[in-house]
């Protein structure tokens, strides 16, 4: 079974890889054996990620890039493929933004801003990494969702962040169909509560609803998502197309 879970000479891209779970998912990747880069707005955090990388004995390649703009987009994917020998095997789309707000405080500039970051620049993204895909007969996407899709989170609210997510997974669905005859395949991978900088799961406040609601009774680390991507990724997942795999310790199942 081992060889199945490998991802010996494949390639890959995360965006928004320089910190919390893409970090975790980059290295999660190199850690399988692929080749990855790591896309990033804030090149001072990709270089920093890089050489944490570097410092467990992987190399990632660094790209600065505003997936918001379309430009960007196609250099990011550009870079990545001159890189990577003209191609990428394997697009993890975790970049995303999320505003915490009554839904009569959400300005249209943060909706505005949640839509284009979680759902316009992920479309685009694998628009554009999906068509060296198409070409070669083979990829697999692996869409970042997150539990706010199926479930409405409390007592913080977030609507806007909640829409995206279920757009995020609905896209997932119909890009997996559309795909299948190209041979890529499709899926997305729906968070619960993880500790990292964006979402802060350990505040008292909070222990209530986000731990003792869940059936596990606890948040996740980075660490503990980041295979449900490698596993995605990989051929022993060669079945699986337009799934959204919940990791969730149990929270939706409630």
């Amino acid at each position: 079974m081992t060889p199945l879970f490998s991802l010996d000479g494949k390639t890959a891209l995360v965006t928004g890889g320089n910190q919390g779970l893409g970090k975790a998912f980059a290295l999660g990747l190199a850690q399988a054996g692929a080749r990855v880069a790591i896309s990033g707005r804030r090149e001072e955090a990709n270089l920093s990620a890089a050489a944490e990388a570097r410092k467990a004995g992987f190399d990632l390649v660094a790209i600065t890039a505003d997936i918001t703009d379309d430009s960007q987009i196609s250099a990011m994917t550009d870079q990545a493929m001159s890189a990577f020998d003209g191609r990428i095997d394997i697009l993890v789309n975790n970049a995303g933004v999320c505003y915490h707000a009554d839904a009569f405080d959400v300005t249209d500039q943060q909706w505005a801003e949640v839509f284009d970051l979680n759902v316009r620049a992920l479309w685009k993204t694998s628009l554009a990494v999906g068509a060296g895909m198409r070409d070669r007969r083979s990829g697999s996407i692996i869409n970042i969702g997150s539990m706010s899709g199926i479930i409405v989170n409390r007592p913080q609210w977030q609507p806007a962040y909640n829409a995206s997510k279920a757009a995020v997974h609905h896209l997932t669905k119909s890009l997996a169909v559309e795909w299948a005859p190209y041979g890529i395949r499709v899926n997305a991978v729906a968070p619960g509560y993880v500790k990292t900088d964006m979402a802060p799961v350990d505040r008292p406040e909070f222990q209530r609803y986000w731990v003792e609601d869940c059936p596990q009774q606890r948040f996740a680390l980075p660490e503990e998502i980041a295979p449900s991507v490698v596993f995605l990724a990989s051929d022993a997942a060669s079945f699986i197309t337009g799934s959204i795999l919940v990791a969730d310790g149990g929270y939706t199942a409630v």
